[in-house]
């Protein structure tokens, strides 16, 4: 099987890494995504509303809203009925 991971993988990650407010630059490296597709992945999640920007001072802060929690629980059912293990990621 493919090791690499898919959008939703993706997604799901940083949907779980930000619960609590970071920063793009916390989230393209916990992530390990490179700078131009972690952006397109934030803006992506933003414009859905699964993503909420902060401002702290001259940072820009990433949240998780609660619009987030469907996908996040969906995706980890179907996870979980495809693999019988939950995606890995460590927090």
């Amino acid at each position: 099987m493919n090791n690499r991971r898919t959008q939703y993988e993706i997604y799901w990650e940083i949907l779980t890494y930000c619960k609590t407010p970071r920063s793009i630059t916390q989230i393209i490296q916990r992530c390990n995504l490179n700078s131009k597709i972690g952006q397109d992945h934030i803006d992506f999640l933003a414009s859905k509303g699964y993503l909420a920007k902060t401002m702290d001072g001259t940072r820009s802060l990433y949240t998780t809203t609660p619009a987030a929690k469907g996908y996040v629980e969906i995706f980890m059912k179907l996870y979980l009925e495809l693999f019988k293990n939950s995606p890995e990621f460590r927090l």
